[in-house]
């Protein structure tokens, strides 16, 4: 089912304050990264809005889908994303990285129960989706209604252990699986192409029998749409390649890898991206001011 306009001016909504959010939380900790939680931020909000099938009240209910964040160094918006819609007070946002804290710098299941697993090398979160389905498989048959979810980096391609899970998730049709990478073209120390070229992308993933979509993952309604395609799908897992702008939200920041994975630090940075976050809701409002 189509987005109505109303509908997307929430979800557009939500995106900000989950970018607001990602930049507080990270002015507060002084470290952490800034590129990829900025430029997921639409997608995050439509999975756990409108794609998950979850309940932040009884994070273990049984017949929830399953999410898993392979390069979790972008937990910033997985974090800001669950709490804004209920997992745990907004407040607690301001933890992240402290000692003590259940919001670390890459996910960890023992301290935060609402997570399907702990992520920080990078490579190794397919893997894992993948044998969540296959178990799922083996227990409750190929009629499942759980959806597996994974989304990964671009960069974090270069580890061969997300091509092996691709190879054995094609090979046995998964086709409640669902992929979403994050295609922004950096990575810590550089542009992808540059460091270990990754095209043609789409084509490398068809070979292994994946069902394949190219979207921009800043547009609600393509997103919707390709999530949609992806549940239609019932002979071959499915990918969903994600372009993105790194730091999406805040023009000086945008598309530079050096934002990768540092926070706004001067006095001059954080004034910068909570400026441009101030200017983008307000040109969010007069977008859609006859609504």
């Amino acid at each position: 089912m189509s987005l109505t306009d109303e509908k997307v001016f929430d979800l557009e909504k939500k995106a900000l304050a989950i970018r607001k959010s990602i930049i507080t939380m990270l002015i507060e900790a002084g470290s952490g990264h800034t590129a990829g939680p900025l430029g997921m931020a639409d997608i995050f909000t439509y999975l756990y809005f409108v794609a998950l099938r979850h309940d932040p009240k009884n994070p273990s209910w049984e017949d929830r889908d399953r999410f898993v964040l392979s390069n979790g160094h972008i937990c910033p918006v997985l974090y800001a994303t669950m709490a804004h819609a209920g997992y745990f007070p907004v407040h607690e946002l301001m933890t992240l990285r402290k000692f003590g804290a259940r919001l670390q710098g890459h996910p960890h299941r023992e301290w935060l129960s609402a997570l399907e697993t702990s992520s920080g090398p990078l490579g190794s979160g397919l893997s894992q989706a993948v044998g969540m389905a296959l178990a799922e498989r083996i227990t409750a048959g190929r009629t499942s209604p759980k959806q597996f979810y994974c989304f990964t980096g671009d960069g974090e391609l270069d580890c061969g252990q997300i091509w092996e899970a691709a190879m054995l998730a094609g090979k046995e049709k998964i086709q409640n699986l669902t992929v979403v990478i994050d295609r922004n073209n950096i990575q810590i120390d550089g542009f992808t192409e540059d460091i270990m070229p990754l095209n043609p992308l789409a084509d490398k993933w068809r070979s292994f029998n994946w069902h394949v979509q190219e979207i921009d993952g800043h547009n609600f309604r393509m997103i919707e749409e390709a999530f949609g395609q992806a549940r239609a799908v019932f002979d071959r897992p499915s990918v969903i390649i994600a372009n993105t702008i790194p730091s999406r939200g805040i023009p000086d920041f945008e598309g530079k890898f050096e934002w990768h994975g540092k926070p706004p630090q001067t006095d001059e940075e954080k004034k910068t991206a909570l400026d441009a976050l101030r200017t983008l809701s307000g040109k969010l409002k007069n977008e859609h001011s006859t609504l």
